[in-house]
């Protein structure tokens, strides 16, 4: 069974109103209880007293008539249904019924009124609960007792019990449901606050708490409402600098590029030496002149500056047009021909062409490319003959300059290519992952939505 700090928040309010309620009932239903009980007892003993009086008088004043029966007596008395006469006289027991007897007087009794007093005395006897009532009468020696059953009051406590506790449950299981409302009352605006922060995690920096008419929850609701717009605008102005300084660095990259492009057209005039050295210059310059767009691009997304995907793309034909691009043949392509999504054309070109250059540069050659189907969306199936990626390392690769001991951050070396691909998967309503190829490869899995034809 949970421990109480083991449940959820919801669950220990409810169990806190239906503890309050069942203790509140409790107290109110055995107040009740023992208040009427005590009424109707003292109530009852005072009929019976009052009925004993009268009938010991009534016995004495025959009793001291000389040559009086006993018997007649006792029966003449007129005793209410179900009341039961015994008396002692000169030392003898006598009953108006036959199956009673000095027995039936419990001894105290007896002997309080053998001192004298008269008394009164609740007990249970087969027949049920009853009350005897003893009066002494010393004028005539005899002690009157009377015994009166309270089996009728002991059914109306009874019932009275039975009402009483179905009360208590009935109040309990009102507090729960109280509690049950309570509960949502207090964790439906925390779990909105939930819902709302995962958003803005997820990237959806315009969301907001919507605004309520409760005083308490207006302060939490604006304080957070306050924190968001304070925390989109520093990350909107670290992106925007970051998309203006790689602007700013297109210039002198391209005035580089140009020198290079120059030099390399001159190439056979340059000595030897000063050839290697072109062709070091040559290959950082692409290298950091694809780190540069890179990182544009990802400023770009950082900001919100990024397209929204608006044409319908036969995805078959853009994998092939992207492996003409790269220099692969277009039969590496296999699967579903007639796969459409709604996408930028120019970013998922990017996409697929950073996990083929990946393959090719870091996984020892593209092998297979597969298009399939799974509910409504579309898998892509992207297969190199490299040695694998490790279990731990698959979720790492899609992070930003990520670039680990098998050096698979990007096709371009700087860690950023995989990163714009989960990006792009991410702006397109997909996803991408990466798991074992069956030829023993590293196999990457985009998940596009698809749309119907």
């Amino acid at each position: 069974m949970p421990t109480l700090r083991a449940l959820s928040l919801r669950h220990r309010i409810v169990m806190a109103f239906a503890a309050v309620a069942l203790l509140v009932s409790t107290v109110f239903a055995t107040s009740t209880y023992l208040l009427a009980r005590g009424y109707l007892l003292g109530q009852r003993e005072r009929v019976v007293q009052h009925q004993t009086f009268a009938d010991a008088a009534f016995v004495q004043r025959r009793l001291e008539s000389a040559g009086a029966d006993v018997s007649a007596v006792l029966t003449a008395a007129g005793t209410p249904a179900g009341h039961t006469i015994i008396l002692k006289w000169r030392g003898q027991w006598y009953a108006s019924a036959l199956d009673q007897g000095r027995d039936a007087v419990p001894a105290g009794l007896r002997q309080q009124l053998a001192e004298g007093d008269a008394a009164a005395q609740r007990f249970r006897s087969d027949d049920g609960p009853s009350l005897v009532v003893g009066v002494p009468l010393p004028s005539v020696q005899a002690e009157f007792y009377e015994i009166a059953p309270l089996t009728e009051l002991d059914g109306i406590l009874r019932l009275l019990s039975g009402i009483l506790i179905g009360g208590a449950l009935v109040a309990t299981a009102a507090g729960a449901a109280l509690g049950a409302w309570a509960s949502r009352s207090v964790v439906t605006p925390l779990n909105r606050v939930a819902v709302t922060a995962a958003s803005i995690a997820g990237g959806e920096l315009d969301t907001r708490l919507p605004a309520t008419d409760d005083p308490e929850l207006a302060t939490i609701v604006g304080s957070f409402n306050s924190m968001v717009d304070t925390l989109q605008q520093r990350i909107n102005r670290d992106a925007r600098l970051a998309a203006d300084v790689s602007h700013e660095l297109r210039s002198p990259l391209t005035t580089l590029v140009g020198s290079v492009d120059l030099l390399n057209a001159r190439r056979d005039e340059l000595p030897e030496r000063a050839q290697r050295a072109l062709d070091l210059v040559t290959a950082d310059l692409q290298r950091f002149r694809r780190l540069l767009d890179d990182l544009l691009e990802l400023a770009r997304s950082d900001a919100g500056l990024d397209r929204r995907p608006d044409a319908t793309i036969d995805l078959a034909e853009l994998l092939r047009q992207v492996l003409s691009e790269i220099g692969r043949e277009p039969t590496l392509l296999s699967g579903a021909d007639d796969a459409l999504v709604l996408a930028d054309k120019p970013r998922l070109s990017r996409l697929f062409r950073n996990l083929f250059e990946n393959a090719e540069t870091h996984g020892a050659g593209l092998t297979a490319i597969e298009i399939s189907r799974t509910g409504n969306d579309v898998l892509v199936l992207v297969d190199d003959s490299g040695a694998g990626i490790p279990p731990h390392e698959r979720e790492r690769v899609f992070e930003r300059f990520a670039t680990g001991a098998t050096k698979r951050g990007s096709s371009s070396g700087t860690g950023l290519g995989l990163a714009l691909v989960a990006e792009t998967a991410a702006v397109h309503g997909g996803s991408v992952w990466c798991t074992a190829s069956p030829s023993g490869g590293a196999r990457f899995v985009v998940r596009l939505p698809e749309i119907e034809s």
